[in-house]
């Protein structure tokens, strides 16, 4: 009886795939949680000095930490079933933490330390506690356990960096970090029990692909709430109208090149896959790294509205062409996820991007962006003109 009842936790064959409106109210925390990531960036860039790598790494540990909040609620919906009740008190208490920790972010290497901490350090206990007592003795519980165990661990370093000043804060939430990321990678390993494979996950292909699609235009949405926070806030001069059109194009972009074939059959390449719950953590560190480049195209974009004419230092540079040079590593990755090859106009345009660094940065912001806006721009008109003609592409994913 008590594995019966935790079974019915489990998604079953029946029922919609799709992803619920709670888990997109979710989403809307996510939002606001980005916003606050984007604006610290935004902070340290026009900010500068001496401390700015180490202000950058601090941000960095932020957004990982929001990403595996977010990443695992993800995995956890596509596994068990989220009309439950129970699965539902689940997604509530991570979305409370995950407010917490958003509104800690801009402080968070400051006085709102702890509350930041503890925000993660309950939403990962909660969340595994919560599962191991509602499965009962279902075999499942084990994986819960497991992951308990780990971020028990890990929660020792969150809640300790949360005490201690800021240069050994981050030390401490580097180190927690570490652990939470090598236990997903080799599946939380514990004494007797040993570790979870990726198969252990029976996951929802379509209602996983769909979390990461949402996602995705999450940040998106982020980077178009960005630049018009910065537009809005400045004088309506014809450089910035020009900056502000440009970073509306690249969104615009970015989302067409993530979504032409890739991103549309990702629910039928997990599905097809033979081991969906491996093709799935594959596709959890390109999204991470699309959308770490997605944010940081952010900031490049708004720094470049606010100071149109300005001076393209190291930094500039590197928030206008390097996260969109990130973007199309991962989704150069995530296309041979998918069909199992990389297109010539993803290395061809990464290859503009890498080589063009000497040349773009003699220019203005806003002549910078444009020319990278450019190179983005060949790469969609490739995609088009390869698709034109022909049948639509079915993934044939190699994992």
């Amino acid at each position: 009886m008590a594995d019966e009842r935790g079974a019915e936790l489990l998604r079953g064959g029946g029922g919609s795939h799709r992803a619920t409106f709670l888990e997109l109210f979710l989403d809307v925390v996510f939002v606001f949680a980005f916003t606050r990531v984007s604006q610290r960036l935004i902070d340290d860039v026009t900010a500068g000095g001496g401390r700015l790598p180490l202000e950058l790494t601090q941000t960095l540990v932020l957004l990982l930490a929001l990403w595996m909040v977010w990443s695992l609620t993800a995995w956890a919906t596509s596994h068990y079933d989220p009309e439950r009740p129970p699965i539902q008190a689940v997604m509530v208490g991570s979305m409370f933490g995950s407010l917490v920790m958003a509104v800690s972010v801009p402080a968070a290497y400051g006085p709102h330390g702890l509350s930041f901490a503890a925000g993660y350090v309950a939403i990962q206990l909660g969340r595994s506690i919560y599962l191991t007592v509602a499965l009962r003795r279902h075999s499942q519980r084990h994986l819960s356990g497991r992951i308990l165990v780990w971020s028990g661990v890990s929660a020792v370093f969150w809640l300790g960096g949360g005490l201690v000043g800021d240069d050994a804060r981050l030390l401490c939430w580097a180190v927690a970090l570490v652990i939470d990321y090598v236990g997903v990678v080799i599946g939380w390993p514990v004494p007797r029990l040993g570790r979870a494979a990726a198969t252990a996950w029976t996951v929802t292909g379509e209602h996983l692909a769909e979390r990461y699609q949402q996602f995705t235009i999450i940040a998106l949405g982020e980077m178009i709430f960005v630049a018009g926070v910065g537009f809005s806030g400045s004088d309506f001069t014809l450089l910035r109208w020009i900056a502000l059109v440009d970073a509306f194009a690249t969104t615009v972009l970015l989302w067409r090149i993530y979504f032409h074939r890739a991103g549309s059959v990702l629910a039928e390449a997990v599905a097809q896959a033979r081991q969906p719950a491996r093709l799935g953590q594959s596709a959890t560190w390109t999204h991470l790294t699309m959308i770490a480049g997605i944010v940081t195209t952010a900031v490049g974009y708004e720094v470049a509205i606010s100071e149109p004419g300005g001076h393209a230092d190291v930094v500039r540079v590197a928030a206008i062409v390097g996260g969109p040079a990130l973007f199309v590593v991962g989704r150069s990755r995530f296309e041979y996820e998918v069909f199992g090859r990389v297109s010539l106009s993803r290395l061809v345009g990464l290859l503009l991007l890498v080589l063009g660094v000497p040349l773009l940065s003699r220019l203005p912001l806003i002549g910078m962006a444009v020319g990278v806006t450019a190179v983005l721009t060949g790469m969609a008109v490739a995609d088009a003109l390869r698709a034109r003609g022909r049948p639509p592409e079915r993934p044939a994913s190699p994992m």
